[in-house]
């Protein structure tokens, strides 16, 4: 067989390698591992345990990715009705319901059992309520109420919980800062992102807050309301004494630049181009925020 036809014969086997790691989303796997790491980072005590680091964020990255897997395999019939995921591998016919369902099952029991056996039995529980409550509460509300948004800001707030437990053995105030602060970001990141794609969420059925509040001023308040929340939040770290001086004019920096974005979306809710501008910043911010507090 020559060196040609033995490259056609594995390019199938890449493209199906390449759907599965498109189940698990990796760049949401990657904030949640980032997030998950800036709670290590933050709990350590001045310690390293470079072992227990890693195996930190393995057991996180396996959890988050089977979340992402599973919540594709429960909306690939949605997923095919939205221009933005029709040719995900579900709603493209290129993976199987049955193999992702399998996939995403065996990366959650391994990745939850990994954690309680070898990083401790906390971060393991919090793992697992992180992947349920996505799954059974987020995912089935999204089709009954605009609420959904602010349940799944939940399990989008656990993983950073996971790095401080990991570190700790126990969730101190700190860590409830950092799910806070995750928490209140989330928001105004979600309502801009269904605001850019508002008649996608329509034809799927989702009753996201741009869907049920077409002209947009609902998203829009409540992503000042939440912006403003999260500012004085991201400040409490260097009260905290989790970061120092450097950490807070730069989180306040940040925030005021969040809150404006949030204002100009507020001010012209139905303005694409100010939901794009209020995403795309909220998509800086949070690995700025976390950057920050890693170096301070």
């Amino acid at each position: 067989m020559s060196a040609g036809s033995g490259s056609a014969a594995l390019a199938p086997e890449r493209r199906r390698l390449a759907d599965f790691v498109a189940l698990t989303k990796p760049r949401i796997t990657f904030l949640v591992v980032l997030t998950a790491l800036i709670g290590f980072v933050a709990a350590r005590n001045g310690e390293w345990n470079l072992v227990l680091l890693a195996r930190t964020l393995a057991g996180t990255a396996l959890v988050a990715a089977a979340a992402s897997a599973l919540n594709q395999w429960v909306e690939r019939d949605a997923d095919a009705l939205m221009r933005r995921t029709l040719r995900r591998p579900l709603p493209s016919h290129r993976l199987s319901p049955r193999d992702s369902v399998v996939f995403g099952v065996a990366l959650a029991a391994g990745g939850t059992a990994y954690l309680a056996l070898t990083v401790g039995a906390l971060a393991g529980v919090l793992a697992a309520v992180t992947a349920a409550s996505y799954l059974l509460v987020y995912t089935p509300l999204k089709k009954v109420t605009s609420l959904a948004t602010v349940a799944g800001a939940v399990p989008g707030a656990i993983p950073p919980m996971i790095g401080w437990a990991a570190a700790r053995g126990r969730l101190d105030a700190g860590a409830w800062v950092l799910f806070l602060i995750l928490f209140f970001w989330q928001m105004p990141h979600f309502l801009a992102l269904a605001a850019l794609y508002r008649r996608d969420y329509a034809r799927a059925g989702f009753r996201v807050l741009s869907v049920v509040d077409p002209d947009g001023a609902s998203s829009g308040r409540q992503s000042v309301l939440y912006a403003l929340a999260l500012l004085p939040v991201s400040l409490m770290p260097a009260f905290l004494g989790m970061a120092g001086r450097l950490y807070f004019f730069g989180a306040f920096a940040l925030g005021l630049g969040f809150l404006a974005y949030g204002v100009r979306f507020a001010l012209r809710p139905g303005s694409q181009p100010h939901a794009a501008s209020l995403f795309h910043y909220s998509l800086l911010y949070l690995p700025a925020l976390c950057t920050l507090m890693a170096l301070d």
